[in-house]
């Protein structure tokens, strides 16, 4: 088989959550520790990072891997789901694994594909963990994928934990309160490793903290050592404990919310110089934080597609994303707002609708996935809200419309959904 056929072959035989939602989630660790066992466990090769959360946890491992290949790491990436091709999953120090790769993977373990039938996310991630260890990373950063305690990635025992923010997000799988979703989230805490919470969140730090207890786990609250603050410049401050730590940096990434990710991210990496990784300096911070694009291939956040008018996407796709994305929409200024919106049938979308902008005009869009929410249904939705606008299936050709009818000084927004974003001829 070639790439494409060997693509097709995996889409064809293992559920896939990007594509069909909950019916591909799998209950517990099985199919993955299998899987792992028959390539030797792989996931012991190499020490790693683990990253889970609701928002966040994307850029924040993109950022901690930016930062340990900047101090001269080997660095591998693990994320998901991919925007344009499934090689964007793992990388070594940025680099996609070639096509070739994944092909001649695929062909050796087929009989181990068939017989343990996984799905398409835990056989991604026995493929990455597979290819860091005969790759030789020094150090791997791992995402995880949903949840926490039952997502496939949590076969590792990394050298720190870090989650991320927590909001309401999977609801049907995780649960339907903040409690019930940290818990799950919790679920990466290993006995004696170290876990950092990025942000501190009064409703469920007791989660956190009950489950740190129980394992021994050291508890780090990045949010109470680290302050963040954004001059008029665009540049950052850290502060530590309330004293200036670092400043003058300039983050690729500029999206507001990922400052809420910088106190995670620094703790995290504090914690692995204490662990043995010491080459990890002040400069290799500043330099990751202000090189993620470019070292890492992250896409997405508050990522600008073009000029008069201005195009902005971002993959904002729960209420608290989209929260903090209207944020920063707030201090940016444009004469008439054109917001390009799809979403798929499984989100919260009447909380999303109810957030946002009465005074845009919408272009409802519909992602080329059976997950997507028919984008006729997503206009009815929207006109309960009072949001008017039209339906352009297609988001490109609905890009296409808003430019044409834009004026320079007008900005078209770009979100909702990782994959009407994905979809996007620009990205």
């Amino acid at each position: 088989m070639n790439y494409q056929q060997t693509l097709e072959y995996l889409y064809a035989m293992l559920p896939m959550y990007q594509r069909i939602g909950q019916a591909a989630f799998k209950v517990d660790l099985t199919n993955t520790l299998r899987l792992c066992e028959a390539l030797g466990n792989p996931q012991k090769n190499f020490p790693a990072v683990h990253i889970a959360g609701t928002n966040g946890k994307g850029s924040s491992s993109h950022a901690i891997a930016s930062i340990l290949q900047a101090a001269g790491y080997k660095t591998g990436l693990y994320t998901s789901p991919h925007l344009k091709e499934f090689t964007e999953r793992i990388r070594i120090n940025g680099q996609e694994i070639s096509q070739e790769v994944i092909t001649t993977w695929v062909a050796e373990n087929k009989a181990l594909i068939e017989d343990v039938k996984p799905s398409f996310f835990e056989l991604t991630v026995a493929l990455a963990f597979d290819f860091f260890s005969k790759e030789q990373v020094d150090i791997a950063v791992i995402e995880v994928g949903m949840g926490g305690r039952l997502d496939s990635t949590n076969v590792i025992t990394p050298e720190v934990s870090l989650i991320t923010n927590i909001g309401y997000d999977h609801m049907a799988v995780l649960g339907s309160t903040l409690p019930e979703i940290a818990g799950e989230k919790a679920g990466i805490i290993k006995k004696g490793i170290p876990v950092v919470v990025s942000e501190r969140q009064a409703e469920i730090a007791s989660v956190f903290e009950q489950k740190a207890n129980l394992l021994e786990a050291p508890l780090i609250f990045a949010s109470d050592l680290y302050a963040v603050a954004q001059q008029d410049d665009g540049s950052i401050q850290l502060n530590k404990n309330g004293k200036h730590w670092m400043g003058d940096i300039h983050p690729e990434i500029k999206a507001f919310y990922f400052l809420k990710n910088i106190p995670g991210i620094i703790a995290g990496i504090e914690v692995l110089s204490q662990r043995g990784f010491r080459k990890v300096t002040k400069e290799s911070i500043r330099e990751g934080l202000e090189k993620v694009v470019t070292s890492t291939g992250l896409k997405g956040r508050w990522q600008k597609l073009g000029e008069n008018p201005a195009v902005i996407c971002d993959v904002s796709h729960n209420p608290a994303g989209i929260t903090e994305l209207l944020i920063q929409l707030s201090k940016t200024k444009y004469q008439k707002l054109y917001i390009l919106i799809g979403t798929v049938n499984d989100k919260d979308v009447n909380t999303v609708l109810s957030l946002l902008p009465k005074e845009a005009f919408y272009y409802f869009c519909e992602a080329k996935i059976p997950r997507a929410l028919p984008a006729s249904a997503l206009e009815k939705l929207a006109g309960k809200h009072e949001l008017k606008g039209v339906v352009v299936q297609d988001v490109n050709q609905a890009l296409l419309e808003a430019r044409n009818a834009a004026a320079p000084e007008d900005l078209i927004l770009i979100t909702g959904s990782t994959f009407v974003v994905a979809e996007l001829n620009d990205l």
